[in-house]
């Protein structure tokens, strides 16, 4: 029985509480790690036969072990579900896009907080995720890690005693572990020193993408930082490493802060002013003008210049203004004038409130 987008909307978003460290730059931390079933084909070589009876085992195990508080847990069948319910999925980052385009024959099992979610026949046969907010790598990989082991008891993965975990692309192979951080960074940006900083994050090992991964450019001046290798290196090991990295760009983000305030204030608060009128009084507001607007809006935040706004009501903005999320709010598909229409109005409304 597949649970509808309906239930799962009236429930709050775990990783936008605003109770993690670093809020103020740091929006969240996220672990995936990849797994698959000793002697059943990978998802891209499976029947259709196969994906559903990896579905079903996977499912069985969460239910037996209580993974991500099951039975209580939401299940979807993206391959039963509309596109806008979908997209849902995505802009809330609980599915891949990946996973989404080719949704015959797949689950998505997540924890009524949404703080985990399991992706199963995605590119590997489980993705398993892990989210909360702020700067929280260690605190997530020890609830992630007790989730594998929960699901690893009732499941036989596929490892390798040399190579660890076998997955479907060899860059996975290893401990099948992405680890993230999304960060909001206007001041790297502003000061013109975020160029030379995603380079030497590459340089390290690392991989910067935007607000929805690989392929995605960085609106909103968020960027997610994440290890590219999964192999010679134990979990422990990439998060320490990963750790360090986001703890030099947190240092940097509020020295640039810092800087742009000793320099030019006024240009600072002129930002700030201008992204919140845009927000607080236009009647259009594209996908890419509401999230440069509610970037400004946030650094103001953080910068204590607003008296009653807080970063939970804008973080919950940077997810309803998606496209999908306004779709469902009016109940019907809207056309892209249309959604700038009713993203004019859902910011005109939420600020009117402060």
């Amino acid at each position: 029985m597949s649970d509808s987008i309906d239930r799962l909307l009236q429930e709050p978003v775990s990783f936008l509480a605003c109770s993690g460290p670093e809020e103020d730059i740091a929006i969240s931390s996220r672990i995936r790690l990849a797994r698959n079933l000793t002697g059943r084909p990978f998802p891209a070589a499976a029947s259709a036969e196969s994906r559903q009876e990896v579905c079903d085992l996977v499912s069985a195990a969460a239910a037996e072990s209580g993974a991500l508080g099951c039975p209580d847990c939401f299940t979807f069948n993206p391959g039963e579900m509309s596109e806008v319910d979908r997209e849902i999925l995505l802009e809330r980052r609980l599915a891949s896009r990946d996973f989404l385009e080719n949704p015959e024959g797949t689950r998505l099992l997540v924890r009524s907080d949404e703080s985990s979610s399991i992706m199963v026949n995605e590119e590997d046969q489980l993705r398993i995720q892990t989210l909360r907010p702020g700067f929280q790598l260690e605190a997530v990989w020890k609830e992630i890690n007790e989730l594998d082991d929960e699901l690893g008891r009732k499941l036989d993965y596929a490892f390798d005693e040399r190579l660890g975990f076998l997955t479907c692309c060899p860059t996975n192979v290893g401990t099948g572990m992405r680890a993230s951080v999304m960060l909001h960074l206007p001041g790297l940006v502003m000061t013109g020193q975020i160029g030379p900083t995603i380079q030497g994050v590459n340089k390290l090992n690392l991989a910067v993408r935007g607000i929805f991964g690989e392929g995605t450019d960085n609106r909103g001046n968020l960027f997610q930082v994440s290890n590219q290798s999964t192999l010679g290196e134990s979990e422990s090991q990439i998060i320490e490493r990963l750790n360090m990295v986001i703890r030099q760009l947190i240092s940097h983000e509020k020295n640039a802060r810092q800087m742009l305030l000793e320099r030019d204030q006024f240009s600072v608060y002129d930002l700030v002013g201008r992204s919140y009128g845009t927000l607080r009084h236009a009647y259009k507001l594209s996908s890419e003008e509401a999230l440069k607007s509610l970037s400004g809006v946030r650094l103001g935040v953080d910068l204590g210049l607003f008296n009653s706004l807080d970063l939970k009501l804008v973080n919950t903005l940077f997810l309803a203004i998606n496209p999908a999320h306004l779709q469902k709010m009016a109940g019907r598909e809207l056309t892209g004038s249309e959604r700038d229409i009713c993203r004019a109005s859902l910011c005109r409304e939420k600020l009117k409130q402060v």
